[in-house]
């Protein structure tokens, strides 16, 4: 609750931010480079699942944080 609260308050704001919301299950596994970004916050595979490494979810991050391209939207990251 505390984080919709916080996204709210981001969205009136004239701040530049971005939030990053992960897939349903993030874990410790293999670094590929691959995954799949939204602005939804609830991205499934064909399966219906949402998952991401932790070292991908990373990956993701860090590369929003060196390129912004998401300004003042929130940023689904999953496989």
């Amino acid at each position: 609750m505390a984080h919709k609260e916080a996204l709210s308050v981001l969205k009136q704001s004239d701040l530049d931010w971005t939030s990053l919301s992960p897939a349903a299950l993030i874990q410790p596994g293999e670094r590929t480079g691959k995954f799949r970004l939204s602005g939804s916050a609830f991205v499934p595979d064909q399966k219906g699942e949402s998952h991401i490494s932790a070292e991908d979810y990373a990956v993701a991050l860090v590369d929003e944080l060196e390129h912004p391209h998401h300004l003042r939207q929130v940023l689904g990251v999953v496989y």
